[in-house]
C-alpha cells in the first residue's frame, strides 16, 4: 500500500489533490485538510502530487505495489 503525507503547514485546502486523483482515495477532513480515507485504492499514479499548487502532498511507493 502506498502511503500519501500531506503537509497541513503547506496545504490550503484548495481541494485540488482531492479532484484529480482517479481513485477517490482523498476525501476532506472535518478541519478542510485532505487525507487519505481510501489509501488501499491508491495506485501511486501521482495526480495528487503533481496537481498541488503548493507542493504539500507527496506519495511514498510502496515497492510491492503492482501498477
Amino acid at each position: 500500500m502506498n502511503t500519501i503525507d500531506i503537509y497541513k503547514g503547506g496545504c490550503k485546502k484548495c481541494g485540488i489533490c482531492i479532484a484529480f486523483c482517479p481513485r477517490t482515495v482523498l476525501s476532506q477532513g472535518d478541519d478542510g485538510f485532505p487525507f487519505a480515507s481510501n489509501p488501499e485504492a491508491c495506485t501511486g499514479c501521482r495526480w495528487c502530487e503533481l496537481r498541488c499548487p503548493d507542493f504539500a502532498i507527496v506519495v511514498h511507493e510502496d515497492e510491492h505495489t503492482d501498477r
